[in-house]
């Protein structure tokens, strides 16, 4: 009964945000997933790892694992990026592969930046993974077997930043492309397109502390608006403490989706770590121990300038 009531506030949540992207607390480790433009800010070549446990303790929660590139060219005048994620959610599992290029131009004491993005999704549900109060087999309703599909998008987005401010909107994926898995005619279920707005800036409040708020904005048509806030403290420009709070969640209890605690530390000046915790505020929270997440960021040769570690420089 206890998996049947999980299994249920689990599809409704989804349902009701009907938000189709990975959600990542540490979004600002991860700009370049939001928006193609940010690719090329760091001063170096790039290479990030990022793994996240959504809903501890529900079977069937999401889970997703994402391996992102990115670096300047042509005098920093230049960005490319690529990135592969998976991503599953109970018997669906989603492959990601995107490559990103942006163009960098001047503007008054900071950059714009101009990206755009090419992508291409292997989606897939494995059938036989699924459990039943019956036979399987004596429903013609439930597919056997694995169905997949393949999908391509492209998107676009602008970013400026500056010493102590940024600010960029995205559309990663514009095509709302068919997803339906099965080969009956009609469209049951498509891509809908995410607009992400997102920006920061930095407070120095003392001779080693500095003060980062930064927002992460969502709008999908039909959709709840849904967003993620964050605070962090910088000390020393090597480590950082702060607290995020998201958006969503059920409109009964209405206060939010979740709260989370996040801690950075520049272990060198080419290692970059991150993890957060988040805490459930919607009605799963009586049926999960909260969400986890890990960041792990290497510069080749260079720091992780662009962001707000070691002499932070653009964002």
């Amino acid at each position: 009964m206890r998996k049947a009531i999980t299994l249920i506030l689990l599809c409704f949540s989804v349902a009701a945000w009907s938000q189709q992207e990975e959600q990542f607390t540490q979004f600002m480790y991860y700009k370049m997933g939001f928006n193609p433009a940010y690719a090329g800010s760091n001063e170096a070549p790039c290479i990030s790892i990022l793994a996240r446990n959504q809903w501890l303790g529900i079977e069937g929660a999401p889970e997703t694992q994402l391996l992102t590139f990115n670096m300047p060219l042509f005098n920093q005048r230049v960005g490319i990026g690529a990135t592969v994620s998976r991503h599953t959610i109970g018997l669906t599992e989603r492959f990601t592969a995107d490559g990103v290029y942006s163009y960098r131009i001047p503007v008054g004491r900071g950059y714009l930046r101009m990206g755009v993005q090419g992508s291409i999704r292997l989606i897939r549900s494995n059938f036989n993974k699924a459990e039943s109060t019956q036979p399987i087999d004596t429903d013609v309703a439930i597919p056997v077997g694995i169905q997949s599909k393949y999908v391509p998008n492209f998107g676009a987005g602008i970013y400026y930043s500056s010493q102590r401010f940024f600010f960029g909107v995205s559309a990663p994926r514009l095509l709302q492309n068919n997803i339906d898995l099965a080969d009956g005619g009609g469209v049951l279920s498509k891509e809908v397109s995410h607009l992400y707005v997102m920006g920061g800036i930095l407070f120095k409040i003392g001779e080693n502390v500095q003060l980062q708020p930064q927002l992460l904005l969502k709008y999908v048509k039909g959709a709840p608006f849904d967003g993620d806030a964050n605070v962090n403290f910088i000390f020393s420009e090597k480590f950082t403490a702060g607290v995020s709070y998201r958006l969503g969640g059920s409109k009964k209890s209405g206060i939010g989706e979740s709260v989370s605690l996040v801690f950075g530390a520049q272990i060198t000046d080419d290692i970059l770590f991150g993890v957060s915790y988040d805490y459930t505020l919607s009605g799963l929270r009586d049926y999960n121990t909260g969400s986890i997440e890990a960041m792990l960021r290497y510069c080749i040769g260079g720091s992780s300038k662009g962001d707000i570690y070691v002499n932070p420089r653009f964002f």
